[in-house]
Protein backbone atom coordinates (compact mmCIF):
# COMPACT_ATOMS: atom_id res chain seq x y z
CA UNK A 1 0.00 0.00 0.00
CA UNK A 2 2.85 2.63 1.05
CA UNK A 3 4.57 2.09 -2.62
CA UNK A 4 1.63 2.12 -4.55
CA UNK A 5 0.94 5.39 -2.58
CA UNK A 6 3.94 6.87 -3.72
CA UNK A 7 4.41 6.05 -7.26
CA UNK A 8 0.73 8.16 -6.85
CA UNK A 9 2.65 11.27 -6.20
CA UNK A 10 1.47 14.21 -8.22
CA UNK A 11 3.94 14.97 -11.13
CA UNK A 12 6.73 17.11 -9.61
CA UNK A 13 6.29 16.56 -6.08
CA UNK A 14 8.91 15.51 -4.35
CA UNK A 15 9.46 12.69 -2.02
CA UNK A 16 9.49 12.90 1.49
CA UNK A 17 13.28 12.61 1.91
CA UNK A 18 13.38 14.99 -1.53
CA UNK A 19 14.78 18.56 -0.95
CA UNK A 20 11.56 21.03 -0.72
CA UNK A 21 11.15 22.26 -4.73
CA UNK A 22 11.83 25.92 -5.03
CA UNK A 23 9.37 28.66 -5.29
CA UNK A 24 8.08 29.51 -8.77
CA UNK A 25 9.12 32.36 -9.17
CA UNK A 26 12.77 31.09 -8.04
CA UNK A 27 12.34 28.44 -10.57
CA UNK A 28 11.88 30.77 -13.93
CA UNK A 29 14.46 33.05 -12.35
CA UNK A 30 16.90 30.35 -12.10
CA UNK A 31 16.12 28.87 -15.68
CA UNK A 32 15.87 32.41 -17.32
CA UNK A 33 19.61 32.61 -16.05
CA UNK A 34 20.24 28.90 -17.30
CA UNK A 35 19.04 29.59 -20.95
CA UNK A 36 20.89 33.52 -21.10
CA UNK A 37 24.06 31.75 -20.02
CA UNK A 38 24.19 28.52 -21.94
CA UNK A 39 21.44 28.90 -24.54
CA UNK A 40 18.64 26.93 -25.70
CA UNK A 41 20.78 24.29 -27.15
CA UNK A 42 23.11 23.61 -24.68
CA UNK A 43 20.72 24.25 -21.80
CA UNK A 44 20.01 20.10 -21.21
CA UNK A 45 16.82 18.99 -19.24
CA UNK A 46 19.49 17.32 -16.76
CA UNK A 47 21.64 20.29 -16.02
CA UNK A 48 18.45 22.82 -16.30
CA UNK A 49 17.53 20.53 -13.17
CA UNK A 50 20.67 21.03 -11.46
CA UNK A 51 20.62 24.59 -11.45
CA UNK A 52 16.83 24.53 -10.75
CA UNK A 53 17.67 22.21 -7.44
CA UNK A 54 15.21 19.90 -8.82
CA UNK A 55 14.75 16.17 -10.29
CA UNK A 56 15.50 15.09 -13.19
CA UNK A 57 12.50 14.60 -14.41
CA UNK A 58 10.62 17.64 -12.74
CA UNK A 59 10.58 20.06 -15.69
CA UNK A 60 8.38 17.18 -18.18
CA UNK A 61 6.57 16.44 -15.10
CA UNK A 62 5.75 20.21 -14.60
CA UNK A 63 5.88 21.90 -17.75
CA UNK A 64 5.54 19.15 -20.45
CA UNK A 65 8.63 19.93 -22.28
CA UNK A 66 11.54 21.98 -22.15
CA UNK A 67 10.26 24.15 -25.18
CA UNK A 68 7.27 24.89 -22.64
CA UNK A 69 9.24 25.54 -19.49
CA UNK A 70 11.70 28.13 -22.02
CA UNK A 71 7.97 29.56 -23.29
CA UNK A 72 7.26 29.45 -19.23
CA UNK A 73 10.38 31.89 -18.25
CA UNK A 74 10.07 33.86 -21.26
CA UNK A 75 6.59 34.93 -20.42
CA UNK A 76 7.32 35.65 -16.63
CA UNK A 77 10.75 37.94 -17.76
CA UNK A 78 8.57 39.54 -20.48
CA UNK A 79 5.58 39.91 -18.12
CA UNK A 80 7.17 41.31 -15.33
CA UNK A 81 8.98 44.06 -18.06
CA UNK A 82 5.52 44.98 -20.01
CA UNK A 83 3.91 45.19 -16.48
CA UNK A 84 5.92 48.52 -15.93
CA UNK A 85 5.22 49.80 -19.64
CA UNK A 86 3.01 52.74 -20.03
CA UNK A 87 0.17 53.08 -21.03
CA UNK A 88 -0.03 55.01 -24.48
CA UNK A 89 -1.52 58.44 -24.86
CA UNK A 90 -3.68 59.29 -27.91
CA UNK A 91 -3.52 63.14 -27.15
CA UNK A 92 0.04 63.70 -26.64
CA UNK A 93 2.89 64.63 -29.87
CA UNK A 94 3.70 61.19 -31.62
CA UNK A 95 7.64 62.41 -31.34
CA UNK A 96 6.45 62.46 -27.40
CA UNK A 97 4.81 59.59 -27.10
CA UNK A 98 7.74 57.55 -29.17
CA UNK A 99 10.01 58.74 -26.77
CA UNK A 100 8.36 57.77 -23.75
CA UNK A 101 7.93 54.44 -25.39
CA UNK A 102 11.38 54.10 -26.11
CA UNK A 103 12.58 55.31 -22.95
CA UNK A 104 9.96 52.66 -20.56
CA UNK A 105 11.74 50.22 -22.84
CA UNK A 106 15.04 50.64 -21.83
CA UNK A 107 14.30 51.74 -18.14
CA UNK A 108 12.14 48.35 -17.85
CA UNK A 109 14.97 46.37 -19.19
CA UNK A 110 16.99 46.28 -16.08
CA UNK A 111 14.13 44.43 -14.65
CA UNK A 112 15.26 41.30 -15.99
CA UNK A 113 18.82 42.02 -18.15
CA UNK A 114 18.90 38.29 -18.43
CA UNK A 115 16.16 38.41 -21.09
CA UNK A 116 18.05 40.30 -23.56
CA UNK A 117 21.19 37.87 -24.03
CA UNK A 118 18.23 35.38 -24.32
CA UNK A 119 17.06 37.15 -26.94
CA UNK A 120 20.33 37.56 -28.97
CA UNK A 121 20.77 34.15 -29.20
CA UNK A 122 17.31 33.53 -30.29
CA UNK A 123 17.46 36.61 -33.04
CA UNK A 124 19.74 34.85 -34.61
CA UNK A 125 18.05 31.83 -34.95
CA UNK A 126 15.02 30.46 -37.31
CA UNK A 127 13.11 28.53 -34.81
CA UNK A 128 9.51 27.97 -33.38
CA UNK A 129 10.99 30.07 -30.49
CA UNK A 130 11.23 33.02 -32.25
CA UNK A 131 8.01 32.67 -33.83
CA UNK A 132 6.37 32.65 -30.28
CA UNK A 133 8.65 35.57 -29.28
CA UNK A 134 7.60 37.43 -32.31
CA UNK A 135 4.14 36.73 -32.73
CA UNK A 136 3.56 36.94 -28.85
CA UNK A 137 5.90 40.49 -27.81
CA UNK A 138 7.11 41.87 -30.75
CA UNK A 139 4.26 42.06 -33.34
CA UNK A 140 2.04 43.91 -30.57
CA UNK A 141 4.54 45.92 -29.19
CA UNK A 142 5.53 47.12 -32.61
CA UNK A 143 1.67 47.54 -33.14
CA UNK A 144 1.59 50.34 -30.14
CA UNK A 145 4.26 52.18 -31.68
CA UNK A 146 3.81 52.47 -35.55
CA UNK A 147 1.07 54.59 -35.66
CA UNK A 148 2.88 57.15 -34.22
CA UNK A 149 5.81 56.28 -36.74
CA UNK A 150 3.27 56.63 -39.50
CA UNK A 151 2.15 59.93 -38.68
CA UNK A 152 5.62 61.37 -38.27
CA UNK A 153 6.91 59.96 -41.86
CA UNK A 154 3.04 60.93 -43.17
CA UNK A 155 3.94 64.65 -42.15
CA UNK A 156 7.53 65.27 -43.11
CA UNK A 157 9.06 64.45 -38.96
CA UNK A 158 10.31 61.46 -40.11
CA UNK A 159 12.15 60.26 -43.24
CA UNK A 160 10.75 56.42 -44.51
CA UNK A 161 12.93 54.24 -42.12
CA UNK A 162 12.74 50.26 -43.44
CA UNK A 163 11.55 48.52 -40.14
CA UNK A 164 13.70 45.93 -39.86
CA UNK A 165 16.47 48.68 -39.39
CA UNK A 166 14.20 51.24 -37.15
CA UNK A 167 13.64 48.15 -35.02
CA UNK A 168 17.37 46.99 -34.57
CA UNK A 169 18.12 50.92 -34.10
CA UNK A 170 15.46 50.92 -31.27
CA UNK A 171 16.50 47.46 -29.54
CA UNK A 172 20.76 47.72 -30.01
CA UNK A 173 20.69 49.96 -27.25
CA UNK A 174 19.51 47.99 -24.97
CA UNK A 175 22.96 46.59 -24.18
CA UNK A 176 23.77 50.34 -22.88
CA UNK A 177 21.23 49.54 -19.78
CA UNK A 178 21.97 45.82 -19.60
CA UNK A 179 25.44 44.98 -20.47
CA UNK A 180 27.11 46.44 -17.05
CA UNK A 181 30.48 44.41 -16.87
CA UNK A 182 31.18 46.89 -20.31
CA UNK A 183 30.09 49.50 -19.30
CA UNK A 184 31.78 49.72 -16.05
CA UNK A 185 35.41 49.14 -18.45
CA UNK A 186 34.16 52.14 -20.22
CA UNK A 187 33.71 54.45 -17.31
CA UNK A 188 30.60 53.56 -15.58
CA UNK A 189 30.15 53.83 -11.61
CA UNK A 190 28.44 51.25 -9.09
CA UNK A 191 26.92 54.51 -8.05
CA UNK A 192 25.34 55.13 -11.74
CA UNK A 193 23.52 51.82 -11.59
CA UNK A 194 20.87 53.65 -8.69
CA UNK A 195 17.25 53.17 -9.89
CA UNK A 196 17.43 57.04 -9.97
CA UNK A 197 20.56 57.01 -12.17
CA UNK A 198 19.25 54.19 -14.83
CA UNK A 199 15.92 56.53 -15.31
CA UNK A 200 17.99 59.11 -16.38
CA UNK A 201 20.45 56.57 -18.60
CA UNK A 202 17.08 55.65 -20.43
CA UNK A 203 15.99 59.23 -20.61
CA UNK A 204 19.14 60.09 -22.22
CA UNK A 205 19.31 57.14 -24.84
CA UNK A 206 15.95 57.29 -26.07
CA UNK A 207 16.77 61.13 -26.31
CA UNK A 208 19.57 60.16 -28.59
CA UNK A 209 17.57 56.89 -30.65
CA UNK A 210 14.31 59.93 -31.01
CA UNK A 211 15.85 62.68 -32.50
CA UNK A 212 18.73 60.85 -34.41
CA UNK A 213 15.71 59.26 -36.24
CA UNK A 214 13.80 62.55 -36.44
CA UNK A 215 17.02 64.05 -38.13
CA UNK A 216 16.75 61.80 -40.79
CA UNK A 217 13.74 63.97 -41.84
CA UNK A 218 14.11 66.36 -44.73
CA UNK A 219 15.88 69.16 -43.68
CA UNK A 220 16.28 67.65 -39.74
CA UNK A 221 13.03 68.43 -38.64
CA UNK A 222 11.58 67.39 -35.54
Amino acid sequence: MGARAESARRPGRPGADSPAVPDEESILLRGLEAFAELGYDRASARELARRLGVSHNFINDRYGSKAAFWRAVVDSAMGAQFALMPETDPTADDADQLRRFVSALYRTSVVRPQLGRVFVDEFSRDTERLDYVYERYIAPALKTVVPNIERLVASGRMAPVPMDVLFFAIIGPIGGMVEVPLARRLGRSPEAESPGELTARAETLATLVINGLLATAPGGRG
